[in-house]
């Protein structure tokens, strides 16, 4: 097989494209990957996106709705979609209007991540790219969101309910509003929907979250400059606490770990593996190192680079001394045998003594009067001698006006 041949094979198989495809609506030719949604919430790459034929295996879509809301439908219709179209799908009652952000045998995968599981009615389906009519409904119902959440906050501090709602998501046909809130405690809140329905004459469906799935919904930029990982990536929130700034010598001060939604942050997480793999690889803090100079007590650790710092005094910071955890692991061992060194650095002691190696002349063949022999002084640049001037005074008298 010529090379020609070869290339053109590996070119069908995984054509590479380095440039968007122009759509401002999403990739219409299998998801490029560039230009198709890379910067949306909860963004999933679809790898398989160069493999049209495995696109036809699952009848599966991945839609997503407001923020980071997402659901699965099923095209039962044959609909030729693509990541990045508006489709109206089922809900009850009515219908939804979402964008497509999956599509192929890769939202199978995304199900079993996600541990969906459909409702007793089975799986919903997609009915149609969304119409003109669809889109003008949907904009519609989006414009009253923001009035609605005021109003339904007044409406709980008036009932006297100890809950926030930070969020209300209309459905695409304007049906039905979905009230997002936040709790301490359980919440009788049929009083509220008797009261809300009467007021905005839609369903009402009331959904308790969490603080941080309150600040992926509102989203925003965190202290480290970038858009907020619950916002962007994170689709499941794993617990985070004070054990993992401990781990990484990070000072415990609540100003600082908190984040926007003011739990600790989720990045804490994110090195702790490495850490603790890390401080398995180091001696006990809580030994002290004993030397013919004193007692030392751990002071600090940089733990990457293993390096260990010492004070002589339990309480204060007096005598540091940094050494690697080699030299601490030899001077434990030491200790344990009822040997001290001299210094906690590391020295050469000769067999006959304790005496260190420098215990002599730390100078010696050099003196510390080279630096007064002419030729420690010859880079010196000798300064030359001022001429001196001639004094007018003693040729006062001399008006000749001659000049030599």
């Amino acid at each position: 097989m010529d090379k020609e041949s070869l290339s053109d094979k590996l070119s069908d198989i995984a054509p590479i494209k380095t440039e968007p495809c122009g759509n401002s609506s999403g990739c219409r030719k299998g998801g490029c990957g560039i230009c198709c949604g890379q910067n949306g919430k909860l963004n999933t790459f679809d790898w398989l996106g160069n493999y049209p034929e495995l696109q036809s295996l699952s009848d599966m879509v991945e839609v997503q709705f407001k923020n980071t809301r997402k659901g699965y439908f099923l095209n039962s219709s044959k609909l030729e979609l693509h990541k990045g179209d508006v489709v109206a799908v089922e809900a009850l009652p009515g219908h939804d209007i979402g964008t497509v952000t999956l599509t192929g045998k890769l939202v199978e995968k995304q199900m079993r991540k996600n541990n969906f599981r459909p409702d007793e009615t089975g799986l919903r389906r997609v009915y149609r790219v969304a119409k003109s009519v669809d889109l003008e409904k949907y904009e519609q119902a989006k414009g009253k969101e923001e009035q609605t959440m005021i109003r339904s906050r007044q409406i709980a501090e008036e009932l006297g309910l100890q809950m926030k709602i930070g969020d209300v998501e209309y459905q695409g046909d304007g049906n039905k509003a979905i009230f997002y809130y936040i709790a301490d405690e359980r919440v009788d809140f049929r009083q509220l929907i008797k009261v809300l329905a009467t007021e905005f004459k839609v369903k009402i469906e009331m959904k308790q979250i969490g603080a941080r799935q309150e600040a992926g919904r509102i989203g925003g930029i965190g202290p480290c400059g970038r858009e907020l990982c619950c916002s962007k990536w994170v689709s499941n929130f794993v617990s985070v606490s004070t054990s993992a700034a401990r781990y990484q010598d990070i000072s415990i001060n609540p100003q600082k770990l908190a984040g926007q939604c003011g739990k600790l942050k989720c990045c804490m997480n994110y090195e702790v593996d490495a850490y603790v793999e890390a401080q398995r690889k180091l001696p006990s803090k809580e030994i002290v190192l004993e030397t013919k100079d004193g007692d030392f007590y751990h002071f600090k650790t940089d733990i990457f680079s293993g390096m260990m710092t010492y004070s002589s005094d339990k309480r204060s910071l007096a005598n540091l001394v940094t050494i690697p955890k080699e030299r601490v692991f030899e001077i434990i061992a030491m200790n344990k045998k009822g040997k001290k060194p001299i210094k906690l650095t590391a020295e050469t002691e000769k067999q006959n003594g304790n005496e260190s190696e420098f215990a002599g002349d730390i100078l010696k063949d050099q003196s510390i009067t080279r630096f007064d022999t002419e030729g420690g002084n010859q880079s010196r640049k000798k300064r030359k001698p001022k001429r001196r001037r001639p004094d007018n005074n003693n040729h006062h008298g001399n008006n000749s006006g001659e000049r030599k």
